[in-house]
């Protein structure tokens, strides 16, 4: 006979949810670590894919930040929550309200720790990356946006927050020029913008960023 005051352990790996927008049904994983415990407030990344991961299966979108997190998870200590855009031709800025849809309700489910909220994602994520973050300056505590674009209007907002952007010098799908352009309009409004370039590298810089440098630590050295 179930018991209803009994709580079962909060699930851990990679889960699918369904959130509603605007009377839409929209898809989403979340990423729960093994070391995740419910009584302590755990930092947590949002996560934007690219155009190759758009559409409304729910689960596509984990595929690139998802493996480099399988292959080195005690690496990631972190919930993660994965939005996904449905429509490769919309940007992220007009998904805003799925994005934070979908973090209220992983707030409302695991113990988020809103100090430790961080921001990242790839080419059209990555330009979401920049552009959310725009909008909501003050929610995040660092953002990482991969090959990703945006304008100065977008970098004077951004500015006073911690940043470090990748790119690969040999992007013909979004050139180098795109991530100069935010350190250089970033650093004229009085802010720093660390920018890592791969040479010989094109539109996948995303392996390199996720997968060998220490942004998970990066991230957890910036607090609000």
């Amino acid at each position: 006979m179930h018991d209803p005051t009994f709580k079962s352990p909060a699930e851990r790996g990679f889960l699918s949810r369904t959130v509603s927008v605007g009377g839409k049904d929209m898809k989403y994983v979340v990423y729960v670590p093994l070391t995740y415990d419910p009584a302590k407030p755990m930092p947590t990344i949002v996560f934007l894919n690219g155009a190759g991961e758009c559409g409304t299966d729910g689960f596509r979108q984990v595929y690139h930040f998802g493996g480099a997190i399988m292959l080195s998870a005690e690496k990631w200590p972190f919930i993660i929550v994965y939005p996904q855009k449905q429509d490769v031709k919309t940007a992220w800025e007009y998904e805003d309200a799925m994005v934070q849809e979908t973090l209220k309700r992983t707030k409302a489910e695991f113990n988020v720790d809103a100090s430790r909220l961080y921001l990242t994602g790839l080419s059209q994520g990555g330009h979401g990356t920049w552009t959310i973050a725009a909008k909501h300056p003050s929610m995040f505590a660092a953002i990482a946006p991969v090959c990703g674009w945006a304008d100065e209007d977008v970098a004077k907002k951004v500015a006073k927050l911690p940043i470090w952007t990748f790119h690969g010098d040999k992007d013909e799908a979004v050139k180098l020029e795109s991530s100069e352009d935010m350190k250089k309009w970033i650093e004229a409004a009085g802010g720093t913008c660390k920018l890592t370039v791969y040479p010989g590298v094109g539109h996948n810089s995303w392996d390199n960023a996720y997968r060998n440098e220490d942004l998970a630590g990066w991230f957890l050295e910036h607090k609000k």
